[in-house]
């Protein structure tokens, strides 16, 4: 019997922390997204012309796309979008979630298009970007 329950016990510890692990792995997974958000300010401060491709990649992290424009140089996009959902409740209290009853719900969603034009060495030659809120 005391073999059955250490068994019973040992299965449980694993069990839950195998969950604990799981959890604390989606938690670090949302904040390394969140950490890669970018915005237009973002790129305004960042991005210089004459910069390197690492020196990109290390501002806003890796493009979306990487194609090359009529003379075969690098051309970096980064196309981002985002959802922020915010709900009252009818208790005056504020919550991120949806489907909360008893309150007013808004959802905004926004873009942001980053275009890097690289030259023959490598380097930022030009960049433009757009962002949209609806």
């Amino acid at each position: 019997m005391r073999f059955q329950t250490f068994i019973i016990a040992a299965f449980t510890c694993t069990l839950l922390t195998g969950c604990a692990q799981k959890a604390s792995w989606h938690a670090n997974e949302v904040a390394s997204s969140e950490k890669q958000t970018f915005t237009v300010g973002e790129v305004q401060r960042h991005i210089k012309k004459g910069m390197s491709g690492a020196g990109v990649a290390e501002a806003l992290g890796s493009p979306n796309v990487v194609s090359t424009d009529e003379n075969g140089n690098e051309v970096w996009i980064y196309d981002k979008f985002y959802t922020e959902g915010v709900v009252s409740a009818s208790s005056g209290l504020t919550f991120t979630l949806s489907n909360v009853g008893g309150g007013a719900a808004r959802t905004s969603q926004s873009t942001i298009t980053v275009i890097i034009k690289f030259n023959a060495d490598k380097k930022v030659r030009d960049f433009a970007y757009h962002k949209s809120s609806f």
